[in-house]
C-alpha cells in the first residue's frame, strides 16, 4: 500500500485577504515615508512633534534619518507580507525564522513603539469628545486633538496589527498548527480550559485593579478632594472645567475595569437576562477578545512611552505624587490584561470545527 501525505488544509478566505491587505497598507505608508525623505516634510515625530514627543522613543532618532529608515522598514514589511501569502511549500527553518522575526519586529515597532500614550489618551477622551461635540463641550479645538501626528500613530497601530495577523496565520500554515484555532500536536497542559481558568482569574484581577486605582484619583478630584494635587492646582482644574474631563477618564477606566472582570465572570460568557434582545445568549468570543486585545496593545504602547519619558525616572518632585503614582502600575497592566484575554480565549474556544482538536 502506498502512503501519501494528507493535502494541506485550504486557507480561509479571510486569512487569504489578510496578507495582501497588510502589504497594501504598509506599502502605502512606506511610499509616504519615501516622499517625506525626498521632500523633507511630513514626518511628525521627534523634533517635529508639536507636543514635544518626550514620551516617544522616536525622539532618539534624528528627523533626517527616521523617514528613510521607516521607508525601508515599511516597504520591506510589505514585501514580507506578500512573501507570507499562501506559500506553496514549508520554507527551510532558518528562512522561516528570519522572515517571521523581521515581520514580527516591525509589527512590534508599529504597535508598541510608534503610538506611545497619545492613542490611549484618544481612547480615554473619545466618549466625551463624541457625546459632547454637539454641545460644544469640552471646550477644545478639535484640530489640535486630531492632528497629523495622531493619524500617523493610528495608521502605524493599524499596520502593525495587520502585519501581526499575517505572521500568526503564516506561522500556523507553515507549521503543525491548525490555521483556524492554532492548536498543534504539542498542546501544553497550561492551555487547557481548567488551567486557563486558574491563572486567568489572577491576571484579570490584577488587570482590573490597576485602572480602578487610576480612576480613584480622578474621581476624588471631581469630588473636591485634591488627592496628589495642591489646593491651587485643584482650584484651577475646577475653574477651567478640566476636573470634569478627569471625571470622564475615571468613569471610562472604571467601566474598563468592570469589563475586565467579565473575562472571568459568568456574565462575560452569557449576556445577563436584563439585556434586551440578547439576555441569556452566549457572548461571542471575539466580542470580548478583540476589544480587550486592542486595549492591551494600546496600554502597552502607552507604558513604553511612559518608560521613555526621562521625567519618569526622576526622583522627587511630582513624579511620585498620589496623582501620578497609579501610572507606575502601567507596566503590569498591559501584560496582565493580555494574559486575562488569552485565558478567556482558551476557555471559550471549544472544539475546532476545522481540525477536530479540543
Amino acid at each position: 500500500m502506498t502512503m501519501t501525505a494528507a493535502p494541506p488544509r485550504p486557507a480561509t478566505r479571510r486569512s487569504d485577504r489578510l496578507a495582501p491587505l497588510a502589504a497594501a497598507w504598509l506599502g502605502l505608508w512606506g511610499v509616504l515615508a519615501l516622499l517625506a525623505t525626498i521632500t523633507g516634510a511630513g514626518y511628525p515625530f521627534g523634533a517635529n512633534d508639536p507636543r514635544g514627543g518626550a514620551t516617544s522613543l522616536l525622539r532618539l532618532i534624528p528627523v533626517d534619518v527616521a523617514p528613510p529608515l521607516f521607508a525601508v522598514l515599511l516597504l520591506g514589511a510589505a514585501v514580507a507580507a506578500l512573501a507570507m501569502s499562501r506559500p506553496a511549500a514549508r520554507p527551510a527553518r532558518p528562512l522561516r525564522a528570519l522572515l517571521a522575526g523581521y515581520a514580527g519586529t516591525v509589527a512590534v515597532v508599529l504597535t508598541v513603539v510608534v503610538p506611545d500614550a497619545q492613542v490611549l489618551a484618544l481612547l480615554g477622551y473619545a466618549p466625551m469628545l463624541i457625546i459632547g461635540a454637539p454641545f460644544g463641550w469640552p471646550p477644545v479645538d478639535y484640530a489640535e486633538v486630531f492632528t497629523w501626528a495622531l493619524a500617523v500613530r493610528v495608521a502605524a497601530l493599524t499596520g502593525g496589527l495587520l502585519l501581526a495577523g499575517v505572521v500568526l496565520v503564516w506561522w500556523r500554515r507553515t507549521g503543525d498548527a491548525c490555521l483556524a484555532c492554532g492548536r498543534g500536536d504539542d498542546e501544553r497542559g497550561w492551555t487547557s480550559p481548567a488551567a486557563a481558568a486558574r491563572w486567568g482569574r489572577w491576571a484579570a484581577g490584577i488587570a482590573a485593579l490597576i485602572p480602578l486605582v487610576y480612576a480613584s484619583t480622578r474621581l476624588a478630584w471631581a469630588a473636591g478632594i485634591g488627592l496628589g494635587l495642591s489646593d491651587d492646582t485643584l482650584t484651577e482644574l475646577q475653574d477651567s472645567g478640566a476636573v470634569w474631563a478627569g471625571l470622564g477618564l475615571g468613569a471610562f477606566a472604571t467601566v474598563g475595569a468592570v469589563l475586565t472582570l467579565g473575562l472571568v465572570q459568568r456574565w462575560g460568557e452569557r449576556f445577563p437576562r436584563w439585556v434586551p434582545g440578547l439576555g441569556g445568549r452566549p457572548v461571542p468570543v471575539r466580542l470580548a477578545v478583540i476589544p480587550a486585545s486592542l486595549v492591551t496593545v494600546v496600554v502597552t504602547a502607552a507604558t513604553v512611552g511612559l518608560l521613555a519619558d526621562p521625567q519618569f525616572w526622576a526622583l522627587g518632585g511630582d513624579v511620585f505624587s498620589a496623582a501620578t503614582a497609579p501610572m507606575l502600575l502601567w507596566p503590569v497592566w498591559g501584560p496582565a490584561l493580555g494574559l486575562a484575554t488569552y485565558a478567556y480565549h482558551l476557555r471559550r474556544r471549544g472544539a475546532c470545527r476545522r481540525c477536530g482538536r479540543g
